[in-house]
């Protein structure tokens, strides 16, 4: 009696559910309607990912950067490299282009040789001047070989800014406003106006436009996330639905399935409205997570419902056993795969607790829905004729039963054997992991735009911004010889490093302006000495106008200036020892006391980030351990069950984790969210299996052996519909373009495989060889999971039957 009341919840849950099913389906109604009014509020992110806390050190530096030189992701660059580019025909279209650009309201100006100024000496005003390079395009040959001249070996200032004339490639600098840079504004600029007007170009003067900066590319990544987010939930809707069809052979309860998931799907992308958050690379990811994570609670129970439906072809009863039997476990599995979303919510990575966050609420949301909607529909329809039924009798599922049995039974050994080799050599691949920082790493290379990266990346020595902060600690400390000659040195060491491009910085300036101060003659390209540094400073107009040549690289107060290179895409190890170099060089040429000199960007922010992703997802996933320990001890009360749980689902994980080694996959911030999403699922089989397991050994008065097997017999082929819809499930997301959400799909996809095979061999041979341990009637005597005695009854009936 006691064990029924303590029961008596699911059983009270069940009344509740099939007594009030209107009310019930009304409300569902109502509350989808409530989450479908806040897709409106879905935002798309305008910014990259931003893996550090905002009190983090080297956020700080950047944040600092930005607000002494405003945003460095604000530059649009196109280029041509053409043979025929240099002709007045093409040059007259390049500048009508450029003027045209300029136009536009979401344009601050643009830089391009057809408008680039020279600097030239007013004697008269004793001050530098900036006059258009070039006012009209020159149609004559001669005139327009004099320009060409001029261009590439009389003004070095331009060399690599607009011209790299080794090779020809020609680009133009187009500068978007700051308050539009991180706008839906942009979307729009680029979407419909830039882009069809580089196209109409194109088509016009025969040429190739080059097209990238981190505006474009920001736009066009985020636009493929989207259009991926609607290709993954259709895609995963389609090979889960033709999978569980094809296991259960039934329609009507591949549509009920169908219903559920899209349910789940709209109380997403609702709590994405509702909470405000951005549409990320991770949150695109939820929708379809929700439906492949959703279809194995509908397995489980309509896969239930059937097998008691064949049991006594009651309807009722059928539908109460549902609720009673698998809804304590199927909660448990749910909060398992929750609890492994919600450990990113302790990270302190904005992007990683958005995610982890309206993760968690809809795995809760999906099992609600599940086992809301499945009884109550069913409960309206006929019973399942007998077509609908052959499944649970199939010849194949019944064989791979078998061979399963046959494993557990005669080779344990073996399978200690197997599994002992694979730890072993997944412990050794895994010292091979590398961790990738590399910003360029994920980004869909597929792509046209990422082909563009790749051509800025060889015609100007890299794409990816790395800043240099120098903070001379005074008023116009900057432009005091001392300090120029400082940072000339560092030009000088970054020049030497073959990954960097030449550095950018007020140092160009001072140099053209000593060109300038001997009237162009570009052999005076050089810092000035202590003397001439006098002359040419007092030249400088400094006051605030616009086209001051410094204004770019020295602050309002010239206490601060930067220093800015770019950088090949190479691998971390590189990058860190890149910036190990840069540091000594730093340390010997800028005296402590008078100078701080920091290394930012955007390469050194998400290089930095990455690594304390890495840090905090490790920590996440042992807790996601501890706090699924914490489950099986309140499910089993047994230390040594809780060891013997978690051994069938460790050992993928480390398996996993030795591939990546041997397959060369980095550690990065999209891989390492595997562990601990696939820890969180995989765990799942494992308490259904356990959960069936216990009943059976308290029917069979703890037979282990027996126990084990009937629990391997009933569960296995549910545990092997789930796997299988969770293994395609998940490689759905190979098919993205973004080489991180790739592996991501992949990885668990995999990982998944190996813990149901763990989970239907492994676990049951070791509950037997340790049966001697684990079967401790003590410790089994009242167990915490649904036990659902027969009444007299029909143990009777039963006695009947079998006699």
């Amino acid at each position: 009696m006691k064990r029924k009341n303590k029961w008596s919840f699911w059983e009270a849950i069940a009344r509740l559910i099939l007594r009030n099913r209107i009310v019930l389906i009304l409300l569902l109604f109502a509350v989808t309607v409530f989450w479908a009014s806040h897709w409106d509020n879905m935002r798309f992110t305008f910014t990259e990912a931003n893996l550090l806390p905002d009190n983090h050190p080297e956020n700080i530096t950047y944040n600092k950067f930005l607000s002494l030189f405003g945003e460095e992701g604000s530059v649009i660059v196109i280029a041509v490299k053409d043979a025929s580019f240099f002709t007045p025909e093409k040059l007259t279209a390049w500048k009508s282009l450029s003027e045209k650009i300029q136009d536009y309201d979401e344009i601050d100006f643009v830089l391009s040789i057809d408008n680039a100024k020279e600097l030239v000496k007013n004697k008269q005003k004793k001050k530098f001047e900036l006059k258009p390079l070039l006012e009209e395009v020159p149609q004559d040959s001669t005139t327009f070989s004099l320009f060409k001249q001029k261009l590439f070996y009389e003004l070095p200032f331009y060399e690599n800014l607009l011209l790299n004339k080794e090779t020809g490639t020609t680009r133009m600098a187009i500068y978007m406003k700051q308050e539009v840079v991180n706008s839906a504004a942009r979307k729009k600029f680029i979407f419909n106006t830039f882009i069809p007007l580089m196209d109409q170009f194109e088509r016009e003067q025969d040429l190739k436009v080059y097209r990238s900066g981190m505006p474009y590319i920001r736009t066009l990544n985020a636009q493929n996330i989207v259009d991926e987010m609607e290709k993954f939930v259709f895609a995963a809707m389609g090979i889960t639905s033709l999978i569980f069809f094809l296991f259960f052979r039934s329609i009507r309860a591949t549509i009920i399935s169908m219903v559920v998931v899209l349910f789940g799907v709209a109380w997403a992308l609702g709590t994405l409205g509702l909470l405000g958050y951005e549409i990320t690379v991770l949150t695109a990811l939820i929708p379809p997570l929700i439906i492949v994570i959703g279809i194995p609670n509908c397995i489980f129970l309509i896969n239930k419902y059937q097998q008691e439906v064949a049991k006594h072809g009651n309807q009722i009863r059928s539908l109460q056993q549902v609720i009673v039997k698998i809804g304590n476990a199927t909660l448990m599995t749910n909060l398992t795969t929750a609890s492994g979303f919600a450990t990113f919510i302790l990270t302190n990575s904005k992007l990683l607790k958005e995610f982890g966050i309206v993760a968690s609420i809809n795995v809760i949301g999906i099992f609600v829905l599940s086992l809301l909607i499945i009884p109550i529909v069913y409960s309206f329809m006929p019973l399942p004729n007998k077509k609908h039924l052959n499944h649970l009798n199939n010849e194949s599922i019944d064989g791979f039963v078998k061979w399963m049995e046959g494993k557990v039974h005669h080779k344990r050994i073996n399978t200690y054997i197997v599994s002992l080799i694979a730890l072993v050599a997944s412990i050794i691949g895994i010292y091979t992991i590398n961790i990738s920082g590399s910003i360029l790493e994920d980004m869909p290379k597929k792509q046209s735009f990422f082909k563009d990266i790749l051509f800025f990346d060889r015609e100007f020595d890299g794409i990816v911004p790395l800043e240099i902060l120098i903070d001379t600690k005074r008023k116009d400390g900057v432009l005091k010889l001392s300090t120029l000659k400082r940072m000339e040195r560092l030009n000088k060491s970054i020049e030497d490093i073959p990954e960097l491009s030449s550095p950018t910085s007020v140092i160009n300036a001072i140099k053209y302006a000593k060109q300038a101060y001997y009237n162009g003659n570009p052999n005076y390209y050089a810092l000035p000495t202590a003397q001439e540094n006098r002359f040419i400073l007092s030249y400088f107009d400094r006051s605030g106008n616009d086209e001051n040549v410094l204004n770019n690289y020295v602050d309002d107060t010239g206490q601060f200036a930067r220093l800015t290179t770019f950088m090949t895409d190479i691998d971390t190890d590189r990058m860190e020892e890149i910036e190990q170099e840069l540091k000594r060089e730093i340390a010997k040429i800028f005296p402590e006391e008078r100078y701080t000199v920091k290394i930012t960007g955007k390469a050194l922010l998400f290089l930095k980030g990455t690594k304390y992703l890495i840090k905090n997802l490790v920590l996440s996933l042992v807790l996601a351990i501890f706090l699924i320990a914490l489950f099986m001890a309140y499910l089993f009360r047994s230390f040594k069950m809780i060891i013997i749980s978690l051994i069938p689902n460790l050992l993928p994980l480390i398996i996993t984790a030795g591939m990546m080694g041997f397959l060369g996959i980095p550690l990065k911030p999209s891989t390492i969210l595997v562990f601990s999403i696939a820890f969180g699922i995989s765990v799942d089989d494992t308490i259904h299996f356990l959960a069936k397991y216990r009943q059976e050994l308290i029917d069979s008065k703890w037979k282990i052996q027996r126990s084990v097997y009937a629990a391997l017999k009933e569960t296995g082929v549910s545990m092997f519909y789930t796997s299988i819809v969770l293994f395609f499930g998940f490689s759905v997301f190979m098919s993205s373009e973004f080489g991180g959400t790739v592996a991501l799909g992949g990885l668990i996809s995999m990982t998944l495989l190996f813990a149901m095979l763990a989970n239907l061999i492994l676990l049951p041979s070791l509950l037997i060889s340790l049966r001697d341990t684990v079967a401790n009637e003590e410790v089994l005597k009242e167990p915490k999971i649904q036990i659902i005695e027969p009444s007299e009854n029909e143990k009777a009936s039963k006695r009947k039957k079998n006699k």
